[in-house]
């Protein structure tokens, strides 16, 4: 007989099941865009609005949301004047944004700040209200990624042609760059700063070599995130392991065996 599981430990499931269901789908267009440098720049950003948050007195999480937005729409506009080369332009907002963040909290008197949950996240300790966010956001990102779901594959397919057809590209970059910020700002508390993009990247990644069509691709990035999340929890109980590290090692070795599978279909098939 199964023991019933520890509230906390329901909780933490639920949380992380909803992030993957979301970031899933979505990473599957940061691969193919290859957008992983900018998920990073939102996830640094994030540490910014943290620490707005704290001076604004307003919740944490709208700091992180408005923050993490701003960056997305500044990043997709300068990209559009073309004076900057992306990759410099990433990595000057990225880094700019994590330095502030840790000047403003070091300056904010009285205010003591678990950095190792920020940066690492802290599934263990996602509450109801969390889950509400998570949940509830996660759900808004996924209705706006299905609006967006035919622009936006046209758009990352052939952009040129995209716009010969009069699909308004820069605004289809910005909502998806918004829906980007959405779910960096509701991934953060499960798996903090430094791995939001691996939750991203990884999944859709590892679902790639079973994949035939763009569909089946986000679905199963979906289903291989979740994955990620129970046994990466069954892995830190059982191994007194950080758990939200754990999640993102469970989504590598599921990367890693869907390598290892596809190859050894190719070597089968000649």
């Amino acid at each position: 007989m199964i023991p019933p599981l520890d509230d906390f430990l329901v909780r933490a499931l639920l949380g992380g099941l909803g992030i993957a269901l979301v970031a899933g789908p979505l990473g599957c267009f940061v691969a193919w865009r290859r957008m992983a440098y900018f998920g990073d720049t939102l996830a640094h950003a994030s540490l910014l609005g943290v620490a707005l948050g704290f001076l604004l007195s307003v919740d944490p999480l709208v700091g992180i949301l408005g923050t993490c937005a701003v960056v997305a729409v500044s990043v997709v506009l300068l990209q559009e004047q073309r004076r900057v080369a992306t990759d410099t332009l990433l990595g000057l907002m990225s880094h700019s944004a994590l330095a502030l963040g840790l000047v403003v909290l070091g300056l904010l008197p009285g205010v003591r700040v678990d950095l190792s949950g920020l940066l690492f996240g802290d599934i263990l300790s996602v509450s109801p209200s969390d889950l509400a966010w998570i949940w509830g956001g996660g759900a808004a990102v996924l209705a706006g990624l299905a609006w967006l779901w035919r622009p936006l594959l046209a758009l990352t397919v052939h952009e040129e042609m995209a716009r010969a057809e009069g699909i308004p590209t820069l605004r289809v970059r910005l909502v998806f760059t918004l829906l980007l910020a959405g779910v960096v700002a509701i991934a953060m508390k499960v798996v903090g700063i430094l791995l939001i993009t691996a939750m991203l990247i990884l999944p859709a990644a590892a679902a790639r070599p079973f994949s035939t069509t763009p569909e089946r691709m986000a679905l199963l990035a979906a289903l291989a995130g979740a994955a990620a999340v129970g046994l990466g929890l069954w892995g830190s109980l059982a191994l007194d392991t950080p758990a939200g590290p754990s999640v993102v090692v469970s989504a590598l070795v599921l990367f890693l065996a869907g390598q290892a599978a596809s190859l050894a279909g190719g070597r089968r098939g000649t």
